[in-house]
């Protein structure tokens, strides 16, 4: 029996996220053997999702055989390093995409749409984090003799978590 569904890329198969699928595996694997955070907790989806992210929307269309490319560490060190516009670069990204699912006809891309329902996630859902009393939460302060009270928590986007916990997993990967 045919699935009710068939409008993929390829001649009338049914769509798969493989892009997105092979990006989360990939955020998947680099966070569990980093063992920052416990497997299963809004922390560690957090830091899957965004690394996903990031990996999706790399241009390359092979993002396993990337894995084994050090320029695509690299660029994925330098997307999810601190200072980088990493919200900014997602959104454009994600309109970039959206545009040319238009431009083709209109054909549902559904790696994208796995993308944009990360985003959404990692936008709208707030965790407790450390308060380290910068305006960007999980960034240390510069300044030597502050001290940062580890029992004082303060609400923040999950990306904002997430960014500092991709950056180490690529580092420790």
């Amino acid at each position: 029996m045919q699935p009710e569904s068939t409008s993929g890329t390829s001649g009338g198969a049914l769509a798969i996220p493989m892009a997105w699928l092979c990006a989360e595996y990939i955020a998947d694997e680099m966070l569990r053997t980093s063992s920052l955070v416990e497997v299963g907790s809004l922390e560690y989806r957090a830091g899957r999702e965004t690394l996903a992210l990031t990996i999706c929307l790399c241009d390359g269309s092979d993002e396993a055989a990337g894995l084994r490319s050090l320029s695509r560490i690299e660029e994925w060190l330098n997307l999810t390093a601190y200072g980088h516009p990493w919200s900014d670069w997602v959104t454009e990204r994600l309109a970039g995409r959206a545009e040319r699912e238009r431009g083709i006809g209109g054909r549902p891309d559904p790696d994208l749409a796995l993308a944009e329902t990360s985003w959404r996630w990692l936008r709208r859902t707030e965790l407790l984090a450390a308060d380290l009393g910068d305006s960007e939460p999980w960034h240390p302060s510069n300044s030597m003799d502050a001290i940062v009270d580890e029992c004082s928590q303060i609400w923040t986007p999950a990306w904002q978590l997430g960014l500092p916990l991709s950056h180490l997993a690529i580092h420790l990967y």
